[in-house]
């Protein structure tokens, strides 16, 4: 499974269900679909700055992260970003990878 962070911003009626229902609430319904996308939440965060909110879960692919993204975003209630994480050992193998590439202008 791949790890991914998904950072949201509520629109005014999002935050009106928060307020209704409470940040549990919230943070269970976020949970429960994620496993219903074959993934697990690993964290759910309220934040305050540039994003609402922030979860760490993991995802069975790139498909199911889209779906989610696409699925939160058309309901109105919240628009999303979503980065895909890579551990450690991913990246040093990626920085084992010979590519070949040629500057701009070079």
């Amino acid at each position: 499974m791949a790890k991914y962070m998904i950072a949201a911003n509520y629109t005014m009626e999002g935050l009106q269900g928060v307020r209704s229902k409470g940040a549990k609430a919230r943070a269970d319904v976020i949970s429960g679909m994620v496993e219903k996308a074959g993934g697990s939440l690993e964290s759910f965060h309220f934040a305050f700055g540039e994003d609402d909110v922030y979860v760490i879960c993991d995802l069975p692919n790139d498909e199911s992260a889209a779906a989610i993204a696409f699925t939160v975003s058309a309901s109105g209630g919240a628009t999303t970003r979503t980065v895909k994480l890579l551990t450690v050992e991913q990246v040093d193998s990626a920085l084992g990878m010979q590519v070949a590439y040629t500057a701009p202008g070079a």
